[in-house]
């Protein structure tokens, strides 16, 4: 099922979307707000992968908030919009986003493209992988095309 939308605050062009699909929306909404203070939607025990990028890496439960933390530090005004989600099976969102911050020591301002695949069980975000390579991504996920 593809979901598809311009922004958070804009409408769903596929209107049935599932309970995962609409999770991650909820997610990038206050994203795109530059609100990254929510963790409701993750489990305990989640799991963050980056693959590439500034700073690949793999973190896990609390590991994750000094890592979220230290990467925000740099920024000013981050803002994450989704352009597109995926559900690729009943486990897993696919997110293609786009994003925008400024370097607070530096000014200087960064646009950023990223593919967030989101897994899920029981309503809870388990396990989130980061691309910045979006081709890279979707060739490992065999959607590649």
């Amino acid at each position: 099922m593809l979901q598809e939308r311009g922004s958070a605050s804009g409408d769903n062009r596929c209107s049935m979307a599932s309970a995962n699909v609409e999770l991650v929306q909820r997610i990038y909404s206050a994203w795109e707000r530059g609100d990254f203070s929510g963790a409701g939607w993750a489990h305990p025990e989640l799991e963050f992968v980056r693959v590439d990028g500034p700073a690949p890496g793999r973190w896990k439960g609390v590991e994750i908030d000094v890592g979220v933390r230290d990467m925000l530090s740099a920024w000013e005004d981050l803002r994450l919009a989704a352009e597109e989600f995926r559900e690729l099976d009943g486990d897993r969102v696919l997110a293609l986003a786009s994003g925008v911050a400024r370097g607070k020591r530096s000014g200087v301002q960064l646009r950023v493209s990223a593919t967030n695949l989101f897994h899920i069980t029981n309503g809870k975000v388990t396990r989130v992988v980061t691309y910045y390579d979006r081709d890279l991504a979707l060739a490992e996920l065999g959607l590649a095309g």
